[in-house]
């Protein structure tokens, strides 16, 4: 019989899949000592077994039985006893963090009978009734699926009856009444009692958990973050502590160092007379630690020793949830905290730097994501005699330059993202509902809650700019509105956030490149003179560091695409070891477009050469300029690839400037002789058409211009006393005859401009493997391939049958909501399918030619999770776009270290 129970004492932080990341971490500080409320966890097999079959299993009622009176036991009190009552809290608790996503109960056990005994046993009778409001608010909202906003206009009618602005100064008689309002709503909303027997309120909460794991902001934030959905969610039963016991109690969340900046010290926010979803949820602005040592510092030395020690055991930055309870300290949770970008690089060196950590793990807490979100812009520095408005400085809690329409609900920023407008999301405070709001915009504001605010945390997993805690703002929901310092903001407005300095400013705020760029582009001196201040030198530092780690530790090279000289100089500064893709259908345009149409006209080989010869030194310049650019690193060409097509005028257009021309007696003979090859060319799927080797075999003398300019730049390059490395790349074979055709006439044009040149010109020749045919035939086109690149993009829509740029914007977010696909396989590669295909051509292909060099030039080249792929499978190199070849670096580091997963997530 399955075991579906674990006591606190029975765990440790290695069973996050069993226990989850809350439920092994409660039974690891219940290991190392600290104070935790005994409690118990309910596994995340039970949460599968309930959704496989829509029940909860019996077993598990058995061991809830079994597990409340061991508690019960233990602290000598019974559920809901109706003098001394034992009240639990109900959490949930999935392997991988996801704040505020999912479902917690607190007070479970109270009654009409037990908020008596609960009011005797504390000597607090205001204490007692505000717990129970507490239970019915929460199970309404939670548990009978109740709109949480008519619990809060009772207690905002409540508050203004009394004359009052704050929770707190209702009295015992208020919260008795409120009390029965609560009930009231339970009535009418739900047409039942609100439940008085606390075992009927326990099982109920601990299956609202259960199905929180499959509501829709869940889901939705597990697709952002990539979690599987069928790992289902432990459920946390603890022994309540009370932080709202008068002003000797209180609850807070902790950092062992600034999640924001990374800077060490203690951060972190605290409320006085509170429990703790009032901190998480932001509706009140809380204390910080250093005022809880004015406030109680017997507690608040204990709580910076149980931070010390936990951060020194899990070796990394440690977010702690607490409560104090007449002055005793409770542990209620820790975890591995989430961090910014900034925060991420400075805290993993200074781990290495306290000899926490080696510089192996250093690698390992950083990402691809996070450097590029610190290569991005960021506001440039005010001049006094700036006319900037700023309308407030609120607290920065997330890093980053926003700018964007003021929206006042998450829909509407939802819908304004998807029409291409830049949002930014501005609420008095954010709950659980906001996700897909706070996704869609560049940047989230709230006028309310502090650093550990679900608003900040929430934005800082996603890498978002948040400012919180901006209390000048008065924001009006209903009409669309926040106004502050004398300024009226309506929705659409344009407004700028700082994630750094907390600065909210009306309008456009022009921004230059960040610190992180700068190194990335001109190096660390340059990056540390133009730095304003330590932190950002500490970060520059940082990176450096790490990004050197990562290039002396990984196997794969990191090339780029470019395809002008000006780009490959850039991808050169940017740390790239070569061009692994310069696509040459990008010189034919512009000027040179009126050339190619020569080349379609042409009626004759006569005229189809004087064409292509015009192209010649155009083609050879552009060559010779990327290979000194790149001179002494491998610099891979692949010949023309689009259908011809893609040069000449629209079908449409052209068809009806031909129609118009006739109608009023105006024939353009070159017009209308152009419409006749535009409707020859024209094809049902160009995709699948005349295209790539197909058009170089079919277009006489097309491949070999080409190649010929190609030869006589190398050539060109030699002269002048340089050492290129030019590769000749074939798109599109899916026979190994092609190549050979195109091999042929390469090796025979190298031997004669070698001749003409005086120089040898032996150039590699390979080709890309983008269809299905050329990765399970590999063996035999190694033979005549001395170089394979995988182009995962044709690759993916081969294999999928998808044309992308028809099925991304048509069903792929509806293939992504019903779970088909978890992400674009245009995005991250898809391993199972896409995958398997560049494991055969990867193993055929060396089995014919153990030489054979191989890499990757699809967009693929540049994604975190696709790196690990083509290292493991055992590629030379990946290629990508300019600007990710830092990330690229830093992925194919830790891919080369990487050991047992990370559940960092």
């Amino acid at each position: 019989m399955a075991r579906y129970v674990k006591d606190f004492s029975e765990g440790d932080k290695d069973q996050k899949d069993l226990l989850g990341g809350k439920g092994a971490n409660l039974a690891e500080m219940t290991r190392l000592g600290l104070p935790v409320p005994p409690g118990f966890t309910i596994t995340t097999e039970a949460c599968r077994a309930y959704m496989r079959t829509g029940e909860v299993p019996p077993e598990l009622r058995v061991e809830v039985t079994m597990a409340v009176r061991h508690l019960e036991d233990q602290l000598g009190r019974r559920l809901g006893d109706f003098h001394d009552p034992l009240l639990v809290s109900v959490r949930s608790g999935a392997k991988f963090s996801m704040p505020g996503m999912m479902e917690t109960v607190l007070n479970v056990g109270l009654n009409d009978a037990s908020v008596q005994g609960l009011a005797e046993l504390s000597g607090d009778e205001r204490f007692a009734w505000d717990s129970y409001r507490r239970l019915i608010q929460m199970f309404g909202r939670t548990v009978l699926d109740i709109d949480g906003d008519l619990f809060s206009e009772a207690l905002d009618k409540a508050k203004a009856a009394r004359g009052v602005t704050a929770d707190v100064d209702l009295d015992a008689d208020d919260l008795r009444t409120l009390v029965g309002t609560y009930k009231q709503i339970v009535r009418e909303q739900s047409g039942r009692e609100f439940p008085q027997h606390p075992r009927e309120q326990l099982d109920m909460a601990i299956v609202a958990v259960f199905d929180s794991w499959g509501t829709e902001r869940a889901r939705l934030y597990r697709r952002k973050e990539r979690i599987p959905d069928d790992l289902g969610t432990a459920v946390n039963v603890c022994s309540m502590v009370f932080g709202n016991l008068g002003p000797t109690s209180g609850t807070g969340v902790a950092f062992t160092r600034d999640p924001a900046s990374g800077r060490t010290g203690e951060f972190g926010d605290y409320l006085v007379n509170a429990q703790g979803e009032d901190v998480v949820a932001g509706i009140r602005n809380t204390l910080s630690l250093a005022d809880l040592e004015e406030v109680d510092p017997a507690a608040h030395a204990e709580l910076l020793q149980a931070m010390r020690r936990l951060e020194t055991h899990y070796r990394d930055l440690c977010d702690i949830e607490f409560t104090i309870e007449r002055g005793k300290l409770w542990m209620l949770q820790t975890r591995v905290g989430k961090r910014t970008a900034p925060a991420a690089f400075r805290i993993a060196c200074q781990l290495v730097d306290e000899h926490l950590i080696t510089m192996d793990e250093a690698l390992s807490r950083v990402t691809g994501a996070q450097l590029s979100q610190l290569q991005f812009p960021q506001f440039a520095p005010v001049d006094d005699d700036s006319d900037r408005v700023l309308l407030t400085r609120g607290m920065a809690a997330s890093p980053g330059a926003a700018v964007g329409m003021a929206v006042f609900d998450p829909a509407t920023a939802a819908q304004w993202a998807a029409d291409g407008k830049d949002v930014i999301l501005v609420r008095r405070e954010t709950n659980p509902d906001d996700l897909g709001g706070m996704i869609a915009a560049v940047g989230v504001l709230t006028a309310r809650g502090g650093k550990t605010s679900h608003a900040a945390v929430v934005a800082r997993g996603m890498g978002r700019t948040c400012v919180v805690g901006a209390e000048e703002l008065v924001i009006d929901s209903e009409a669309r509105t926040m106004t502050a310092r004398g300024h009226t903001v309506h929705e659409g407005d344009v407004i700028a956030i700082d994630g750094t300095s907390g600065d909210v400013v009306l309008g456009d705020v022009p921004v230059v490149p960040s610190p992180v760029q700068r190194y990335l582009e001109d190096g660390l001196d340059v990056a540390l003179a133009e730095a304003p201040d330590d932190e950002t030198r500490e970060l520059v530092r940082a990176v450096d560091r790490i990004l050197r780690h990562a290039d002396a530790s990984r196997r794969l090279h990191v090339h780029a695409n470019a395809d002008t000289a000006e780009d490959a100089a850039r991808a050169r500064h940017l740390g790239a070891q070569g061009i692994g893709l310069c696509r040459t259908e990008h010189m034919f345009l512009g000027e040179r477009r009126v050339l190619v149409e020569r080349v379609v006209l042409a009626a004759d080989d006569t005229e189809r050469q004087a064409a292509l010869d015009a192209l010649l030194p155009l083609q050879r310049q552009d060559f010779t300029d990327i290979l000194a650019a790149m001179d002494g690193l491998p610099t891979t060409i692949r010949l023309i690839d689009p259908p011809l097509h893609e040069f000449l005028p629209d079908l449409t257009d052209l068809s009806v400037k031909v129609a118009l021309q006739a109608e009023r007696g105006e024939v353009d003979e070159h017009d209308v002789t152009l419409l006749a090859a535009v409707r020859r060319m024209h094809e049902a799927n160009p995709m699948l058409g005349l295209r790539g080797v197909r058009l170089g075999l079919v277009i006489p003398g097309l491949f070999d211009l080409q190649i010929r300019a190609v030869a006589e730049a190398v050539a060109a390059r030699l002269a002048a006393g340089g050492d290129p490395h030019a590769e000749i790349m074939v798109p599109l074979v899916g026979s190994v005859q092609e190549l050979r055709l195109v091999r042929e006439r390469a090796v025979a044009i190298m031997a004669e401009v070698s001749a003409e040149q005086g120089v040898t010109v032996d150039l590699p020749v390979g080709c890309m493997i983008e269809l299905p045919r050329a990765a399970l035939t590999a063996d035999r086109i190694a033979a005549q391939a001395q170089f394979f690149s995988f182009g995962t993009n044709d690759l993916t829509q081969t294999t999928w049958g998808f044309s992308r740029d028809d099925v991304e914007g048509a069903f792929f977010a509806q293939y992504t909501a019903n779970g088909v696909l978890s992400v674009s396989p245009f995005e991250t590669l898809d391993v199972k399918g896409v995958g398997q295909l560049v494991q055969i051509a990867v193993e055929r292909g060396r089995a014919t030619r153990p030489d054979l060099t191989l890499g990757v030039c699809g967009e693929h080249g540049g994604d975190p999770e696709s790196i690990r792929f083509f290292d493991a499978v055992g590629l030379d190199y990946v290629s990508c776009s300019p600007f990710r070849v830092p990330i690229a670096r830093l992925e194919a580091g830790r891919a080369a270290i990487e050991h047992e997963g990370s559940d960092s997530r």
